[in-house]
């Protein structure tokens, strides 16, 4: 009986050796495997560079590193952090970042749903309409702060001839602090709602219109048919565009930075992203700079995490 154990047990395992074997084989021969020389090389890069200064500027973070040197590692703590915690010049700027994200996203993705449907209910010229609205996102950041500084401009500006044109004082657009950064908010959400039209409109073009006619069947007014019915099957789309929008509202440097020419932004519109290049280059706070830096990378990920996890759950992943 004992031996016909061990022959049984033998047996079993000389079964998963094989069966081990086979598929290591078949790994090896793989696709992925053969196509590791193209595609290795490339990943090996990527990961040096991105992950590499990612793991870089987490590491100087912890140190009193100014740039000139290297950083000393035998002495870590967190005083970057409590420093830029207890900021003024963080906080402040960390309440820009909040009032852009949250201003800005949400308008956006209105004002992009509302383009939307009434591209999608039929008005005239909707396919000009649509390449107008979406132009300004094909515009780099550079260009669109270049246009809207001259529409800004305090003398020659266009919106200050249309105030004045109404028999109001010229506006200080960017140099006043209490509406600087509603200026900027305004630009941005000019340039992104084409971006969050056309994402709604693909969510809504993929709607099939059995049930537009259905409620129309039953009496339901278009308002009624795109609150009730359209709209919440639009979550996908919604929850797409915002994390775009927010991740770009946690780093607006480009815009800023174009908008003046400065690490300076106008008064009222310094983000943690300008804070962060500013205290770096110009004041050489390279570790004050990396702990503002780790802060925005969590601050992304806590927006983008959340994200992948839905997609995940919705087997998107």
């Amino acid at each position: 009986m004992a031996t016909h154990d061990n022959t049984d047990a033998v047996s079993e395992s000389a079964d998963e050796r094989v069966d081990l074997e086979t598929k290591l084989r078949y790994f090896l021969n793989s696709d992925f495997i053969r196509s590791a020389p193209y595609w290795g090389i490339p990943f090996v890069l990527m990961s040096i560079a991105v992950y590499g200064g990612i793991g870089f500027n987490f590491a100087i973070s912890f140190t009193d590193y100014e740039g000139l040197g290297s950083p000393n590692y035998s002495s870590l703590d967190f005083e970057m952090y409590t420093s830029a915690l207890s900021s003024d010049a963080f906080i402040s700027a960390a309440q820009n970042n909040l009032v852009l994200l949250v201003v800005f996203t949400t308008v956006c993705l209105i004002l992009g749903l509302f383009l939307a449907v009434l591209l999608d209910h039929g008005i005239r010229f909707s396919e000009k309409f649509q390449t107008v609205y979406l132009l300004p996102m094909s515009l780099s950041f550079v260009v669109t702060a270049q246009l809207w500084l001259w529409m800004f401009n305090v003398e020659s500006g266009i919106l200050n001839l249309i105030v004045t044109t109404f028999g109001f004082n010229p506006v200080d657009w960017l140099g006043d602090p209490s509406i600087a950064l509603g200026a900027v908010i305004f630009a941005l959400i000019w340039q992104f709602s084409g971006y969050t039209m056309v994402v709604y409109l693909a969510g809504l073009q993929s709607i099939p219109d059995d049930q537009f006619e259905a409620a129309r069947v039953d009496g339901a007014s278009t308002v009624r048919t795109y609150l009730r019915i359209i709209v919440p099957q639009l979550k996908e789309a919604s929850v797409s565009a915002a994390v775009v929008l927010m991740v770009f509202a946690l780093k607006a440097f480009t815009f800023l930075y174009a908008l003046v020419g400065r690490y300076r932004p106008p008064n009222g519109t310094d983000i943690l992203a300008t804070l962060m290049v500013r205290r770096a280059f110009k004041y050489g706070e390279w570790a004050y700079s990396a702990a503002i830096a780790t802060m925005l990378l969590i601050m992304a990920l806590g927006v983008i995490g959340p994200y992948l996890y839905y997609q995940y759950k919705q087997g998107s992943l």
